[in-house]
């Protein structure tokens, strides 16, 4: 049976890389249940995340949101405090992107705090639970957190070379500076914003910071 799980998990990534999301869908709800029916809880946590991940690709927010606590539920058991961080992470991203921030911010703490106490946690992992949060505090005004937050997040995307992460992070950091009027702050992030986006060759980096250096000029 845990082939056949190890299957249906694999076609649903190449249906999920093929723009294929009803398929993935399809398939990870037959893995759901021969993971329920096994009773193989990690396996059925993890069939759950991937289920989780397409429910959110299909706009269906709350049956990702369900899917994701159930999960959950399974890692805190089994004391899986990494696979814990980033279920909940994606719980707060959840609750988040539905513009519930008093909701979102419980799990974005808790995912940060998982990955803070555990020596292991990959940098990539910490720089993508300090983002969400990083949002959180900017969207509410809360500036000065922000920009500690984004500070730290874009030296973690800088450790490991994730230039979007880098670009994302200094125009945040360009925009509080223009906020606080430290327009010298502001010029710096935002050359390391362009540097990192256009060293990347990512097109959404480079539209983003192209708005921000036109939000700042104006």
């Amino acid at each position: 049976m845990a082939g056949t799980i190890d299957k249906l998990l694999a076609d649903a990534s190449q249906a999920r890389r093929e723009k294929r999301p009803a398929d993935a869908h399809h398939d990870l709800l037959e893995a759901v249940a021969l993971a329920r029916a096994a009773a193989d809880q990690r396996t059925l946590a993890r069939t759950l995340t991937e289920l989780g991940r397409i429910e959110r690709d299909l706009g269906q927010r709350e049956a990702a949101l369900t899917s994701y606590e159930a999960a959950a539920a399974i890692y805190r058991r089994l004391r899986d405090d990494l696979k814990l961080a980033h279920t909940v992470r994606h719980m707060g991203d959840i609750h988040q992107d539905a513009g519930r921030a008093s909701q979102a911010e419980p799990f974005l703490l808790e995912a940060l705090a998982l990955y803070r106490a555990n020596p292991q946690a990959p940098p990539l992992d910490l720089a993508n639970a300090l983002r969400p949060l990083a949002i959180l505090r900017h969207d509410a005004g809360n500036f000065s957190e922000a920009d500690r937050l984004w500070d730290e997040a874009k030296g973690l995307y800088a450790s490991v070379n994730v230039l979007p992460g880098v670009a994302g992070c200094a125009a945040r950091l360009a925009l509080i500076a223009r906020h606080n009027e430290d327009l010298e702050r502001a010029q710096q992030m935002l050359a390391e914003a362009t540097a990192a986006a256009e060293a990347s060759g990512d097109f959404n980096s480079i539209h983003y910071v192209n708005e921000v250096r036109t939000g700042i000029a104006g």
